[in-house]
């Protein structure tokens, strides 16, 4: 059997689809399945049991020679959360519980981290070992996420294989639930089929104009190609921190330009003031390195920015379909 958590949100729900597309449904699906809203994303999925996350720790500890692989991406990723506790509960303390069961009983273990944790990018954005203990997230999400990654490199014990994969800005289907915190693209197409125009924020750095602020947006479809690729190379020698994007950034511009080209409108684009209070923590530049995860043997081609958004667009937002 494998274990996805997080089964009913975004990427998570994207990761059971690809296990199934591939032949795989052994699935337990483990996440909190009291929010109805998400229910769309898992109810068409092929899987063998559902797991609550308050369960799921007695589970695996009862059923752990039965699991094969535990993907651990259920996590709270809400960045405007300040709540540090809630934090410590659900993304740190929780996922070491897990490694600690999976290094015991040699279950391969892969978790979700997030490009949140390089903060700035002051330190750069390359998954290097050494760099975690220097980094300055920005929010408690972020540290959250990057106090784990210290943990975990820290620990002697560990499952034969593991990896640590540090999204960075993902966007596509099965993100409909996620309301505020959804893609700048679901945002991009609710507001410019409501009003026929978008809203970017303004450049307050004079190296950079308008709407050309720059991310390392990835789709999720190829997000699960490589989570996948993982299952199939879980040697102990692949273990570690991995980028995962693109490793190209890309302009805000560009990702709405080609919202309105996917609906075949004219581009009709504004830029209001970046609110003051997180104007001081404001990204200006994310771009994943992703030559570890080439060096792995990782060869596939990710979906340019215009055909991402094209896909997600017309097959997906327009009909309101799942993934």
């Amino acid at each position: 059997m494998i274990v996805v958590t997080g089964a009913a949100g975004f990427i998570g729900s994207c990761l059971v689809e690809k296990l199934n597309q591939q032949g795989f449904f052994e699935l337990i699906l483990v996440d909190d399945f009291s929010q109805e809203r998400k229910k769309a994303n898992y109810d068409n999925k092929k899987f063998k049991a559902l797991v609550d996350r308050n369960d799921f720790t007695e589970w695996l500890n009862d059923n752990h020679k039965l699991v094969e692989f535990v993907y651990h991406i259920g996590a709270r990723t809400d960045t405007t959360e300040f709540d540090v506790a809630i934090f410590d509960e659900l993304n740190l303390n929780y996922t070491k519980y897990l490694w600690k069961i999976c290094s015991k009983n040699s279950i391969p273990f892969v978790y979700a981290s997030s490009a949140a944790t390089y903060g700035l990018g002051e330190f750069g954005y390359k998954d290097d070992h050494t760099l975690p203990i220097e980094l300055k997230p920005l929010n408690p999400y972020g540290e959250s996420k990057n106090d784990f990654d210290i943990w975990a490199l820290k620990q002697e014990k560990h499952p034969y294989f593991w990896a640590g994969f540090k999204f960075f800005n993902v966007y596509g289907p099965n993100e409909y639930h996620k309301g505020r915190m959804a893609s700048v693209i679901w945002h991009a197409y609710n507001q410019i089929t409501s009003t026929g125009a978008m809203k970017l924020f303004q450049s307050h750095n004079s190296n950079y104009q308008n709407g050309e602020q720059l991310r390392d947006f990835i789709y999720v479809k190829d997000v699960v190609e490589v989570l996948f690729f993982m299952l199939n190379n879980r040697k102990a020698e692949n273990s570690g921190l991995y980028n995962l994007g693109t490793g190209k950034a890309r302009s805000f511009n560009a990702l709405v330009q080609s919202t309105f080209e996917a609906l075949k409108l004219e581009p009709a684009i504004s830029y209001i003031p970046t609110p003051k209070d997180i104007r001081d923590k404001y990204q200006y530049f994310t771009e994943a390195d992703i030559s570890k995860l080439k060096s792995i043997g990782y060869t596939n081609e990710f979906t340019s920015l215009e055909k991402g958004v094209e896909d997600y667009v017309t097959n997906y937002l327009i009909e309101g379909s799942y993934y």
